[in-house]
């Protein structure tokens, strides 16, 4: 059976297995009890800068799932939405696609598009280490304007509907890019203020007038707007951090934010 090879294994995550589950575990390392999200936001960095604030964003979700996780992630090399129907390989072995809902979500399948791409990716091990049952429904988003998150809002409430599966929803984001920490964290706690309220237009709006450079602003919109419609009521900041954290750079970071929407 075909499979997605990692691409970035080596270089983003360790690609030896032991070492990956070492690392992943003690991530989870005094992370706090589930919330029961519908929704998170989680960074893609390299996990020596943000693989702590990814932990704590998946503990936001029961360790029990076994569902399917829609994992939304921008494209970062210029790709148009589409999906992945095959499995993904990781070092901890692969997770499978719930090819089911993935056919429901009616968005073209395009795997070669995802050859390269990391924001999805990232995700996976985390998954394979924590719900090892779970399945996915990969998703890269290209266009990130209001209406085409909208559309894969809808796309992912349509599938859910039918299928009728237990989905948890994963916005695959970072937040502003080589910038000032003092600027980052500014600019991006102000436009996560919009998230919490999941207030999506406040949202697009914040990014336009701070200017933000946040990559997956519209991930993170389609999830909102789908959690919405599956019920939920707020969103909560877990953890906020920068590069700067690992590197002691301050001049030039980039924002990492664990986000819960319930």
């Amino acid at each position: 059976m075909m499979t997605r090879p990692c691409a970035v294994a080596g270089m983003f995550y360790p690609k030896d297995p032991a070492r990956l589950g070492h690392l992943i575990g003690g991530f989870f390392t005094g992370t706090g009890p589930a919330t029961d999200a519908k929704g998170i936001v989680c960074p893609h960095a390299g996990y020596v800068y943000s693989g702590q604030i990814a932990a704590h964003a998946f503990s936001a979700i029961s360790p029990d799932f076994s569902g399917t996780f829609v994992v939304i992630g921008p494209s970062h090399n210029g790709y148009l939405t589409c999906i992945s129907a095959i499995s993904w390989d990781t070092p901890l072995g692969p997770v499978e696609t719930d090819e089911e809902f993935a056919a429901e979500l009616d968005l073209p399948v395009d795997e070669m598009a995802q050859v390269t791409e990391h924001s999805i990716e990232v995700q996976l091990p985390f998954i394979r280490y924590r719900f090892p049952k779970a399945k996915i429904a990969p998703v890269m988003m290209g266009e990130q304007d209001p209406a085409h998150a909208m559309a894969v809002a809808e796309k992912i409430v349509a599938a859910h509907r039918m299928t009728g599966r237990d989905i948890r929803i994963v916005a695959s984001s970072d937040f502003s890019h080589y910038v000032p920490e003092q600027v980052a964290r500014d600019g991006d706690l102000y436009a996560i203020q919009a998230v919490e309220n999941l207030d999506v237009p406040e949202f697009y709006r914040r990014i336009r007038e701070k200017r933000l450079t946040a990559c997956g602003y519209g991930p993170i919109s389609a999830m909102i707007t789908s959690c919405l419609h599956m019920g939920a009521e707020k969103g909560q900041l877990i953890r906020y951090g920068t590069s700067g954290d690992a590197t002691g750079d301050r001049d030039a970071v980039v924002g990492y934010a664990a986000i819960a929407v319930m």
